[in-house]
């Protein structure tokens, strides 16, 4: 079967599996929340089943995944679902999405298991400020597990850094800084207004043209990277070499290159991080149906997909957050820590 495409002729190929809904932080522009409806532990995909949907993706023209959460190493063993997916040959890309906390313990595994690359999330140096932000205190962990991942021998470490005006924005030098001297690309991302629980508020957003007038007066010129891809983020480059990037889906939405799609731990599957609803594989898959028929369920979904989500909300008048907290609670699949930001 050939590889799909969408009505806007967007090919199907990234795909972002979340393995858990549950974190270990508290994040206040994620989950800022103590208690939520977690998804029912007996509808949360087995690793045989993801890995039997991956392959029927892959048949369909994926090359790249991402595991995601909530924070995918809490899920247990994860490692053996990454030695699963390590082994197709189809799959070019293997990633992890994590706030580091357990990266320390379960690097080398990770490592060995065959995973390609690893992207942890630093909203700040400061230990107060990570209490704050994250209502734990664990900066320490995550910078242990930095490291950690760097010994065990992962080669393109990348920080992810959400910004947050008046929050965190006066330390984008510092980060930046911090991700030259251990190697790492650092990506800083406009706050999304995802999630009622966030307060999201537009005051709130430190915007692109904002971070590079705060960095062109630190260090001088800055030069973008001409790149034809469909990665979410724009690339920089210093006049010291040092490359970063920065993802604007808030005031400068890519939603005309967006190939990826995103599977939940209880196996619905949405075409867009702000889609109102998805479609249910576990359900075909557990009573028995055939793998062509699941990818006749992907592919005719696919390829009806117009969905441009952060573009039609920035067009919005009066943007609020996607969903309100009695929406989140009636149905958990709008949670961003759900469906993998």
């Amino acid at each position: 079967m050939s590889q799909p495409r969408d009505t806007l002729s967007r090919p199907l190929r990234n795909l972002r599996i979340s393995v858990t809904d549950r974190c270990n932080l508290r994040c206040s522009y994620c989950m800022p929340e103590e208690h939520y409806v977690w998804l029912p532990r007996q509808e949360i995909l087995h690793f045989e089943e993801i890995s039997t949907l991956v392959d029927l993706f892959t048949e369909l023209g994926v090359d790249k995944v991402r595991l995601t959460g909530g924070e995918p190493l809490l899920r247990q063993d994860v490692p053996v679902l990454v030695r699963l997916l390590a082994a197709k040959p189809a799959l070019h890309d293997l990633a992890v999405t994590t706030n580091g906390i357990l990266l320390e313990s379960m690097a080398q595994a990770l490592f060995d298991a065959g995973l390609h690359r690893v992207t942890v999330s630093l909203d700040t140096l400061r230990r107060e400020r990570f209490r704050i932000l994250a209502r734990r205190d664990a900066l320490e962990q995550v910078l242990e597990g930095i490291a950690a991942a760097q010994r065990a021998g992962f080669q393109r470490l990348k920080l992810d850094c959400v910004v947050l005006r008046g929050d965190n924005d006066d330390e984008m030098i510092d980060l930046l800084e911090y991700s030259k001297r251990i190697g790492a690309e650092l990506r800083f991302i406009e706050y999304m207004d995802v999630g009622g629980a966030t307060q999201w508020s537009p005051d709130k957003v430190f915007p692109r043209h904002a971070m590079l007038e705060r960095l062109m007066r630190h260090y001088g010129r800055i030069e973008p990277i001409a790149e034809q891809t469909s990665a979410p983020a724009d690339r920089f480059r210093l006049s010291d070499g040092t490359v970063f990037g920065i993802i604007s889906s808030t005031t400068a939405p890519f939603c005309r290159s967006c190939d990826r799609s995103r599977l939940t731990a209880d196996g619905m599957w949405y075409l867009c991080l702000y889609a109102h609803s998805g479609t249910d594989l576990r359900q075909p898959l557990r009573s028995g149906a055939t793998g062509e028929e699941i990818k006749q369920l992907i592919v005719p979904a696919w390829q009806q997909r117009r969905d441009r989500g952060a573009q039609e909300r920035l067009a919005l008048r009066q943007r609020q957050p996607l969903a309100e907290v009695n929406e989140l609670r009636r149905d958990p699949h709008l949670e961003m820590h759900t469906r993998g930001g």
